[in-house]
C-alpha cells in the first residue's frame, strides 16, 4: 500500500505538451506542491534546460535558482520544479528575459516573449466566489490566488487583470458572447476565438461555441475557456500578445501547403 505523497515521475507519465523524448531516461522532473495542478504546468528545470537551454543537466538548473536569477510572477523561485502554468510571466533579469506561458495552436506550452509594460500584470480566470468567516468578499483564481476585497463585478468565468506588483484588480473580463477567448484544456487547447454562444445543458456540462479568426468554430465546455480580451468592439482585440499563429488552428493539407509556400520563398 502507498503511504505518503508521490515524489517521483516517470518520462513515459509525463505531459504531452511538456515535450520529452522518452530515449532520453527513465525519469523525468515531477513538479513541487504549488499553484497549478502537476499535468497544467511546466517546472522551472524544463524551462531553463530544455527550452531555452541555458543549463545542461539539472544541477546547472538548481545552481541558476539557487542563485535568485529566476522570477516567477514578480517573485524569486529558488525550487527548480517550481510549477510555471497558463499565464505565468516567467522572468530571468540577468539575460533580459521577459516570457508569459502560453499554449499555441497545438496544445503546447510556449515561451511567448513579452515587452517589459506586459510583465506588470497577467491575466486570472476567476474559479471560485464568497465571503469569509467576517463576512470579507474575496474570489479564488486559477492560479491559486485569494483577492479579498474584490470588484464585486468580478464572477466565475470571468477572467481579471491583476496588477503583479500589488496583486489588485484592475480589470474585469466579463464571460460573455462576443469577447475573445483562450482554449485551456481539452482538444482545442491553444485556440482562439470570439465566443459566439454559450449551450446550456441542465445536468450536464455547458457548451460554448467559438469562432476563430479563419471563420472556423469549435466547442469546448465552459470551464475549459479563458477570456482574455473584450474584442474588437473595444478596439484592442486581446489583453495580452499571443504567440505566432494567434491561436489559429489549422488542419493537416493547411499546414502542409504552409510549409511550402515557407521553403518556396526560401
Amino acid at each position: 500500500m502507498a503511504r505518503g505523497p508521490k515524489k517521483h515521475l516517470k518520462r513515459l507519465n509525463v505531459p504531452k505538451h511538456w515535450m520529452l523524448s522518452k530515449l532520453e531516461g527513465i525519469w523525468a522532473p515531477r513538479p513541487s506542491q504549488g499553484p497549478h495542478k502537476l499535468r497544467e504546468s511546466l517546472p522551472l528545470i524544463l524551462i531553463l534546460r530544455n527550452r531555452l537551454k541555458y543549463a545542461l543537466t539539472g544541477k546547472e538548473t538548481k545552481m541558476i535558482c539557487m542563485e535568485k536569477h529566476v522570477k516567477v510572477d514578480g517573485k524569486v523561485r529558488t525550487d527548480a520544479n517550481f510549477p510555471a502554468g497558463f499565464c505565468d510571466v516567467v522572468e530571468i533579469p540577468k539575460a533580459g528575459d521577459q516570457f508569459r506561458l502560453l499554449y499555441d495552436s497545438k496544445g503546447r506550452f510556449v515561451l511567448h516573449r513579452i515587452p517589459v509594460e506586459e510583465t506588470k500584470f497577467k491575466l486570472c480566470r476567476v474559479k471560485k466566489q464568497g465571503l469569509t468567516n467576517k463576512k470579507v468578499p474575496i474570489v479564488v483564481t486559477h492560479d491559486g490566488r485569494t483577492i479579498r476585497y474584490a470588484d464585486p463585478d468580478a464572477k466565475v468565468h470571468d477572467t481579471v487583470k491583476v496588477d503583479i506588483a500589488t496583486g489588485k484588480i484592475m480589470n474585469v473580463l466579463k464571460f460573455e458572447p462576443g469577447k475573445v477567448a483562450m482554449v485551456t484544456k481539452g482538444r482545442s487547447t491553444g485556440c482562439v476565438g470570439v465566443v459566439v454562444h454559450v449551450e446550456h445543458h441542465p445536468g450536464a456540462f455547458d457548451i460554448v461555441v467559438c469562432r476563430d479568426a479563419a471563420g472556423k468554430s469549435f466547442s469546448t465546455r465552459k470551464e475549459n475557456v479563458f477570456i482574455i480580451g473584450n474584442g474588437a468592439a473595444s478596439g484592442t482585440e486581446t489583453e495580452i500578445s499571443l504567440p505566432k499563429g494567434k491561436g489559429v488552428k489549422l488542419s493537416i493539407l493547411e499546414e502542409r501547403e504552409h510549409i511550402a509556400r515557407k521553403l518556396n520563398k526560401a
